[in-house]
């Protein structure tokens, strides 16, 4: 069952062990906006879908982080989020794949939902199962002679 939040409050959610962002619900309006990023629009077409999924968590984070904390400059001083230290945050690999499991993919996985789309059984939508098998090879037999 899908379940509607209305009142739109923003959430807290933890990215590592210290480090957690207020982020805006992911809303249609929030999805459409990235989307139509000047980042996101400017990757290369033969970009590769890594680079494409950096983008637009990127791009996506930038518009909804409002707080953090646990997030400092290199003499360990607070920071407050700004669109360069939020790339950056996104430059750590465990902050990535955390913020594209419990933030990007729930709106993907509900956009799947409705395209009939499996998940993926690698990446950051890890889940499916392998449907297919390799196949045997035929034991190989002594000739006798």
């Amino acid at each position: 069952m899908l379940t509607l939040d209305q009142t739109n409050a923003p959430r807290w959610h933890d990215l590592a062990s210290g480090v957690r962002v207020q982020l805006r619900p992911l809303t249609t309006a929030l999805m459409v906006a990235t989307r139509s990023d000047p980042a996101v629009e400017a990757v290369p077409e033969d970009a590769s879908d890594e680079e494409r999924a950096v983008a637009f968590a990127k791009a996506l984070a930038r518009r909804a982080v409002l707080a953090w904390d646990g997030v400092g400059d290199a003499d360990g001083n607070p920071i407050d989020p700004s669109p360069e230290a939020i790339d950056a945050l996104l430059d750590v690999w465990p902050i990535f794949e955390t913020f594209q499991l419990t933030y990007v993919s729930k709106g993907l996985l509900l956009e799947q939902e409705k395209n009939g789309s499996a998940l993926s059984p690698i990446g950051p939508s890890a889940g499916a199962s392998a449907t297919a098998t390799p196949a045997r090879k035929p034991a190989r037999t002594a000739r006798r002679g």
